[in-house]
C-alpha cells in the first residue's frame, strides 16, 4: 500500500509586535508622507509648539525619544541654533531615513541618532538639559517606566515635553475628530502605505488615557507637570513637566 502523501507544511506569516521597532520598520518609507496627509499638515505646528515649550537656553543638550524619522529633533536644532540633539528610536529603518534628512539639511554635526529603548535610556542621571517624546509614549509597553527614565536623565529644572495623540471626547468638533481617527486614519493609512499598522494606530489612540489621567501618571513617575495644553480641539495634547526635586 502506498503511503499517504504528506500534508504540505504551512508557513504562517509572523508579523512584528504592534508598536515595536520592527512594526515601524515596515512603514518607515511612507511614514512622513502618510502622516502629512492624515494630519492635514497640522503636526508641523504641534512640533513647533513643543520646541517652544522647552524654553531652551543657548547651548542645551536635548534628547528626543521615539524620534522616528527625526522631525522633532530637526525642529529642535533649527529653532535652537546652539543645541545638540540625540534622537533615539527602536526602529533602524526610521533612523536611516532620519539620517538622510539630517544630511540634506546639514545637521549631522549637531543631531545624532541612536537605536535604543525608551524604557532603558543609555544615559547618566541628569545628563540632559531637556527631553521630548512625540507620538511615541503610547507605544512604550511600560509607560510609567518610560516616563521615569525621562525624569532620570534630565537635570533639575530642565523641561520634558510629551506630545501625544488622543480622541477628543466632547462637542461636535470632537465628534468629527473621533470620526477622522476611527475611520479615516486606518483606511486612508492602509491605502497609502499598504500596511495594516494604521489600524493599530487608530486603536492605540483610542486606548490612550484622558489628559488628566496621563498627567497623573507623569506625577507618579517623578515629574512635576506644569502644563497640559490640548491642541486642535483635543486631537493632540502637549504635556510639559520638570523632574521633581528629591526631598
Amino acid at each position: 500500500m502506498n503511503a499517504a502523501p504528506e500534508t504540505p507544511a504551512t508557513t504562517e506569516l509572523v508579523l512584528p509586535p504592534l508598536g515595536s521597532g520592527q512594526m515601524f520598520d515596515r512603514i518607515a518609507r511612507r511614514y512622513d508622507f502618510v502622516n502629512r496627509v492624515l494630519s492635514l499638515g497640522i503636526d508641523k505646528s504641534w512640533r513647533r509648539k513643543t520646541v517652544r515649550a522647552l524654553q531652551l537656553g543657548e547651548r542645551p543638550r536635548v534628547l528626543d525619544v521615539a524620534t522616528g524619522t527625526g522631525d522633532l529633533a530637526i525642529d529642535i536644532a533649527r529653532m535652537t541654533p546652539g543645541a545638540t540633539v540625540i534622537g533615539l528610536d527602536p526602529s533602524t529603518e526610521m533612523l536611516a531615513i532620519a539620517q538622510i534628512k539630517l544630511a540634506k539639511r546639514g545637521l549631522t554635526h549637531r543631531v545624532s541618532v541612536v537605536v535604543g529603548d525608551a524604557q532603558a535610556l543609555p544615559y547618566q542621571d541628569c545628563e540632559m538639559d531637556a527631553a521630548t517624546i512625540a507620538f511615541g509614549i503610547r507605544n512604550v509597553p511600560d509607560r510609567l517606566q518610560g516616563l521615569r527614565e525621562l525624569a532620570r536623565v534630565v537635570r533639575p529644572g530642565g523641561r520634558i515635553a510629551v506630545l501625544e495623540l488622543g480622541e477628543p471626547r466632547k462637542g461636535m468638533l470632537g465628534h468629527a475628530a473621533r470620526f477622522h481617527t476611527r475611520h479615516v486614519v486606518p483606511r486612508l493609512g492602509a491605502l497609502l502605505s499598504g500596511s495594516r499598522e494604521y489600524a493599530y494606530l487608530q486603536k492605540s489612540i483610542a486606548a490612550f488615557p484622558p489628559a488628566e489621567e496621563f498627567a497623573a501618571l507623569m506625577e507618579r513617575a517623578g515629574l512635576h507637570v506644569i502644563e497640559v495644553t490640548p491642541l486642535t480641539f483635543g486631537a493632540c495634547t502637549l504635556y510639559v513637566a520638570t523632574p521633581k526635586e528629591e526631598s
